[in-house]
C-alpha cells in the first residue's frame, strides 16, 4: 500500500469516529460519512452483479448501512443458484470476494473500505457458532482455570468472539500472525 494510499486510509477511519461536528460547508460528519458508505455499498453492489452475471449465478444483492459499516448480502430464491460455491470451505471464497470487493471500492472511490460481505447467510451461521465456541472456552476457562487457545480465524469472526467473550466477563487476546492468529481466552 502506498503512502498516500495509507493517508486515505487513515482519514476514512478518522470520519467513523468523530461526532456529528459540522463540516465547512455545513454538513455533518455523520452526514457525509453515511453518504460515504452509501457510495460505497453502490459501488460494491455494481462489481458483484457483474460478478455474478460473468459466473453466471443468480443472486440478489441487499445493501445495508448500519453501526458504520456497509453489509451486502447475496441471496438466492432457488436453492440450485451455485452461492454456495462463492462460500467455499469454512468461508475462504467468501473472504476472498470480500477482500477483491474491498479493493473494487477503494479503486472507485479512494477510501479504504470496511464492509462485509455476506452470502446466503452464512456469516450469521457462523456467528452463531462462532458465539458457541466463545461460551465453550468460557465454560473451560472457568472450570479448569487456564487459558484456551481457538482456532484460527478472520479479524471479523475474531471481533465476534472478543465480544462474546468479553460479554461472559472474561479476557481474551488475538496471538500469532498472518492466516495463524488466533484467540486465547483466559480469566485475566
Amino acid at each position: 500500500m502506498s503512502v498516500e494510499s495509507s493517508e486515505h486510509a487513515l482519514s476514512a477511519e478518522v470520519i467513523d469516529d468523530q461526532d456529528d461536528s459540522a463540516t465547512d460547508d455545513g454538513t455533518s460528519e455523520k452526514g457525509s460519512s453515511a453518504s460515504r458508505l452509501e457510495e460505497e455499498g453502490d459501488v460494491a453492489a455494481d462489481y458483484l452483479e457483474e460478478l455474478l452475471d460473468i459466473a453466471d449465478i443468480d443472486g440478489d444483492i441487499d445493501i445495508e448501512v448500519r453501526n458504520g459499516r456497509t453489509y451486502i448480502s447475496i441471496v438466492a430464491e432457488e436453492e440450485s443458484s451455485n452461492l454456495e460455491n462463492l462460500v467455499g470451505k469454512d468461508g475462504e471464497v467468501l473472504e476472498a470476494l470480500q477482500e477483491l470487493t474491498r479493493l473494487s471500492v477503494l479503486s472507485a472511490t479512494e477510501n479504504r473500505s470496511r464492509l462485509v460481505l455476506d452470502i446466503n447467510g452464512y456469516r450469521q451461521e457462523r456467528a452463531g457458532h462462532l458465539q458457541k465456541i466463545a461460551e465453550d472456552a468460557a465454560a473451560s476457562v472457568k472450570e479448569s482455570g487456564k487459558a484456551v487457545a481457538l482456532e484460527p480465524m478472520s479479524a471479523y469472526e475474531r471481533k465476534i468472539v472478543h465480544d462474546a467473550v468479553a460479554d461472559l466477563g472474561l479476557v481474551s487476546e488475538s496471538e500469532g500472525e498472518g492466516a495463524g492468529r488466533h484467540i486465547v481466552v483466559s480469566a485475566d
